[in-house]
């Protein structure tokens, strides 16, 4: 089964620069990504009623966890097509499909607010994309326009105006981080608000108020993975925390990060939160 893409128009759209970047350590880092909150984006998907049988738009695909998650869904009598305006990842999201035997998934490469499709999709899914996009709100508005009447929207943002939240005197560390964190994505441009934001896109867009929850993985055992997966993240960071002027790659020292991450935990009995991150779903009137 092909899906039929007639287009894909030039656009103006000014998005923020991808803070993470494209490089291969960007890939890695986005499938350990998936292992850390591949679980919250499945119980979205279920919640939001994304089931055998459907035709899914999945935006933003990166290394393709999230398609491959839906294809598993939606079954053999399904389809999800993933799409990223990063063609190289996508050759990687495509290997893992054909690797993972799923003949009911495919990725293009292309900006989802001006590519056009002969049919219409049954959801949209997409997670951490919209902090990206110029006028999350508006950027909503178009890709929900690939949906049918009844055609389900299922997104899942990052909120990261409430870190700050967190910050304690017995974790210097993660105060620190979590200041370049806000530092990086303020300096380029990207929304830090998006998943609080999800409720003013859902509504403004004509969709009834969505269900929406607030989540985040945090651990404090000896081996939790987020320890290291922030390392990658910082890893994916540190290009632009040198360009901006932030910190240096002597300052991270991502070779020892996870380690430090872990032993700060352990001695503050502090645990550690990663991003948090709103998930919100509702169904276009029919």
């Amino acid at each position: 089964m092909a899906t039929n893409h007639l287009e894909n128009s030039q656009t103006s759209h000014r998005d923020a620069t991808y803070t993470l970047g494209r490089t291969s350590h960007e890939t890695t880092r986005l499938i350990e990504q998936s292992r850390i909150y591949g679980e919250s984006t499945q119980r979205l998907c279920k919640r939001a009623g994304i089931t055998e049988g459907m035709r899914v738009l999945e935006i933003g695909s990166g290394a393709g966890d999230v398609a491959l998650m839906l294809a598993e869904l939606v079954g053999p009598k399904g389809w999800v097509v993933g799409v990223d305006v990063n063609p190289a990842i996508l050759e990687t999201a495509h290997e893992r499909a054909t690797d993972a035997g799923m003949r009911n998934v495919e990725f293009i490469p292309g900006d989802a607010r001006t590519l056009a499709f002969s049919d219409k999709f049954d959801a949209i899914v997409g997670r951490f994309v919209l902090m990206y996009m110029s006028y999350p709100r508006r950027a909503f508005a178009q890709l929900i326009t690939h949906l049918k009447p009844g055609g389900i929207a299922a997104f899942q943002e990052p909120e990261y105006t409430l870190y700050p939240a967190f910050l304690h005197p017995d974790t210097p560390l993660m105060n620190q981080l979590v200041k370049w964190i806000l530092g990086v994505f303020e300096h380029s441009k990207a929304h830090l608000d998006t998943g609080m934001e999800l409720y003013c896109a859902f509504v403004d867009a004509g969709l009834p108020p969505p269900t929406m929850h607030l989540e985040s993985p945090i651990g404090a055992a000896k081996t939790w993975a987020g320890y290291r997966y922030m390392a990658t993240i910082f890893q994916s960071l540190l290009p632009l925390l040198e360009k901006y002027g932030l910190a240096t790659v002597e300052q991270v020292d991502v070779d020892t990060l996870a380690a430090r991450i872990r032993k700060e935990v352990l001695t503050s009995k502090r645990p550690f939160f990663l991003p948090l991150h709103v998930t919100a779903y509702s169904t276009l009137p029919t």
